[in-house]
């Protein structure tokens, strides 16, 4: 079984990646609730434009926690007319399952989640577009998780599949710490660029 996020890390490695999430998270905090808002929507009208976007039918996203993009324009953007959209759901500690919602529920870090039983999973393998959340970016489009490490032991498995991370230009770092388990983004999508 693969280590859980920094699990099975240096001591080292584990504390840099924490005081650069604390430091980013703090940074996302700064910007205040209007400012989160204007950029959402700006990067929503990004990615929208985006020929790996247009093109996609199935598209993961997720409900955004306060400190991450929100996503809902993007989803209520007329370019997204016909797409489905699926939603990770956390099985467990170390594992998610990505569902086309029926019902929703609060799910175990508070995040709005696809109930399970109203819910049909989705293949990971039908996924054309994954829109990943994360708290840190850099130039090698390295994407610092909150260090759980599920969207690194699931994409993987969405061998079809773009993979893009939507995030503030705040959290672009010069560099980030790599690990071998890191999956390395496409694109990100910020309000300011694509990279």
């Amino acid at each position: 079984n693969k280590p859980d996020g920094d699990e099975g890390m240096p001591d080292s490695i584990k504390e840099t990646k924490q005081e650069l999430r604390r430091k980013y998270r703090r940074a996302v905090k700064a910007m205040g609730e209007e400012a989160r808002r204007e950029a959402s929507l700006e990067i929503a009208e990004r990615i929208a434009l985006l020929p790996e976007y247009k093109k996609a039918l199935t598209v993961m996203v997720y409900s955004a926690l306060p400190d991450e993009v929100d996503l809902k324009p993007l989803i209520g953007h007329p370019s997204s007319a016909g797409k489905r959209f699926v939603y990770p759901l956390c099985l467990n500690e170390t594992d998610m399952a990505v569902m086309l919602p029926g019902k929703w529920n609060e799910g175990m870090y508070g995040i709005k989640e696809p109930d399970r039983e109203s819910s049909e999973e989705a293949a990971p393998d039908t996924i054309d577009l994954v829109i990943c959340p994360g708290v840190a970016f850099d130039d090698e489009k390295t994407r610092m998780g909150k260090g759980r490490g599920y969207y690194d032991r699931y994409l993987p498995r969405c061998v079809n599949a773009k993979v893009i991370m939507a995030a503030f230009e705040l959290q672009h770092a010069p560099i980030l710490p790599r690990e071998e388990t890191d999956i390395p983004m496409d694109q990100v999508v910020t309000e300011r660029a694509v990279y």
